[in-house]
């Protein structure tokens, strides 16, 4: 199953330089059922893959003028010190078995890919449900109050600190509907704060897991070649179609991981 997911981690970088976002929704099932990485070590490799790729993929955005550094810094100081608390002191709590009832074992694993699942579904709704609103044409940098992001990013922050996915799907709404970004500055600022959570999470792993570094190095590699792919077709390519057609797919995702893991699972 190796080139598969190979050409699985090219559609990781491609989606975040097409949309700006996605990409970490792809990562933790491309680790777990491609590459037969344990769950929890899949988000882990996860942060790190998306946060090196966004990181890159917002440097570019940055030279171009659309990040939006106020943006970034209020929904990064609540976000990543909630993704980092999460992932150095409550990951590593998380037991094998979670709860019994009635016989009934839910383990960290199969609890880790139904919430996966779940979030991809709703992930989907919210690409597919696009208004063709393009948002505004220019930036109301009144909009931008920290206190009006802190519990936004303190949910993005948890989010990205169980399941390793960088909120993309949830960022660009909110920094074109609440922060008033337009979106090609909104799709800019979401990598830099994807970048800045994924990588601070990552981070919070160290000493947790033993990472295979060649792996990892390797995927990533792959993933950024996609970015700048995704970068160069978003020139050409209506960001709209691109953006319903891959919330489609994460749908579909989302149903087989939930099927797949109920129906092998004891009962």
């Amino acid at each position: 199953m190796e080139l598969p997911g190979y050409i699985a981690s090219a559609l990781i970088g491609l989606s975040l330089g097409l949309i700006g976002g996605g990409g970490s929704i792809l990562t933790v099932p491309v680790m777990v059922y491609l590459f037969g990485v344990p769950p929890l070590l899949a988000t882990s490799y996860s942060l790190f893959i998306v946060g090196l790729t966004s990181l890159i993929g917002s440097f570019s955005n940055f030279k171009k003028g659309l990040v939006s550094l106020k943006a970034s810094l209020f929904f990064g100081l609540a976000s990543v010190i909630t993704v980092f608390a999460t992932r150095k002191f409550l990951v590593p709590i998380i037991p094998q078995e979670i709860i019994t009832i009635r016989g009934f074992t839910v383990t960290e694993p199969f609890l880790t890919m139904i919430l996966f699942g779940l979030l991809m579904l709703v992930a989907s709704i919210s690409m597919i449900r696009d208004n063709g609103d393009p948002g505004p044409e220019k930036e109301c940098s009144e909009c931008i109050k920290f206190f009006k992001l802190l519990g936004y990013g303190l949910g993005i922050g948890l989010v990205t600190g169980l399941l390793g996915a960088g909120g993309g799907f949830l960022l660009i709404p909110a920094l074109v509907f609440m922060v008033k970004l337009p979106m090609k500055k909104a799709v800019g600022t979401s990598l830099s704060i994807i970048a800045m959570n994924s990588l601070f999470g990552f981070a919070g792993d160290l000493g947790h897991f033993s990472i295979d570094w060649t792996f990892l190095l390797t995927i990533t590699s792959i993933s950024v070649a996609g970015l700048f792919i995704g970068g160069f077709l978003s020139k050409k390519i209506p960001g709209g179609k691109l953006k319903t057609g891959f919330g489609w797919f994460v749908l579909i995702m989302g149903i087989y991981i939930i099927f797949k893991e109920i129906s092998a699972y004891p009962l």
